[in-house]
């Protein structure tokens, strides 16, 4: 049996007095795509960095294709950290950089490709997410919310990874545009094979994308259960989240576009 993309074994976090994890268990298969829900403070992102390595939990085991994320040097945790690709909330491309360069950054980071390989790559790149090789010129500033998430997930694609992380990817989107990048998402998620993990309070997203959700609440993974299965689970907080008529619409919405 193949190991989980993503397992996580009670997992603890605590920030000063104030516990925001206790006792979390998460396995994350090949090829789902999972949402991650909860209530303002529930640690929701917090999870989310600690699949990255960006934090590190109180206590507890987090596993990446089988691997521990931390430990055993440097060189160990890098390869491993190449294996995913991460889309911040905001994008955080490098202000600095034009597209081209900014997801070029990765590639040049590895110091494996020259600058002809890498232009043909970022070039495909620009492609997959449906932008033109003329957008590599602009920078940051010049680009719409919907073309800065877009150059975002190039970036996060440019190594070819086998896990996608998003946090919050339609945030700031008007609808159309949110439309737009969330088909992109779900296309090439089943065209490249990834594994999704993401964080959002948008119902519409959720429905649209997601094949698995975890609830977070009470410290720890309430449900993780299809949304289905899921919205037979008295509990207050799926109720209000789940129950509710706009929740109602978005559900029934993602049924007629599957």
């Amino acid at each position: 049996m193949p190991a989980p993309v993503v397992e996580i074994v009670d997992l603890h976090t605590r920030f000063g007095e104030v516990w925001i994890h206790k006792g979390v268990d998460l396995r994350i298969g090949r090829g789902e795509m999972v949402a991650l829900v909860g209530g303002s403070g529930s640690g929701k992102t917090t999870l989310l960095r600690q699949m990255i390595g960006l934090l590190s939990p109180t206590k507890g085991s987090i596993r990446l294709f089988g691997e521990p994320l931390f430990g055993g040097g440097l060189e160990r945790e890098q390869a491993l950290r190449r294996r995913f690709g991460v889309l911040f909330q905001h994008g955080a491309l490098f202000s600095a950089f034009s597209v081209f360069d900014n997801i070029a950054f990765p590639l040049r980071e590895l110091k494996r490709f020259d600058e002809s390989l890498i232009h043909d790559l970022v070039m495909l790149k620009l492609a997959m997410v449906e932008l033109l090789p003329r957008h590599g010129r602009l920078m940051p500033a010049e680009l719409s919310g919907g073309m800065v998430k877009r150059v975002a997930l190039a970036r996060a694609l440019a190594l070819e990874p086998e896990l996608l992380l998003l946090d919050e990817p339609t945030a700031g989107l008007d609808p159309d545009r949110s439309d737009s990048f969330v088909h992109l998402i779900r296309t090439l998620g089943e065209e490249l094979g990834l594994t999704v993990v993401l964080v959002t309070h948008d119902l519409d997203t959720l429905a649209a994308l997601a094949t698995k959700v975890a609830v977070l609440a009470e410290q720890r993974i309430l449900a993780y259960e299809e949304i289905q299965a899921l919205v037979r689970i008295d509990h207050p907080f799926i109720r209000n989240f789940f129950l509710s008529e706009r929740s109602a619409r978005a559900l029934q919405n993602a049924k007629f576009r599957n």
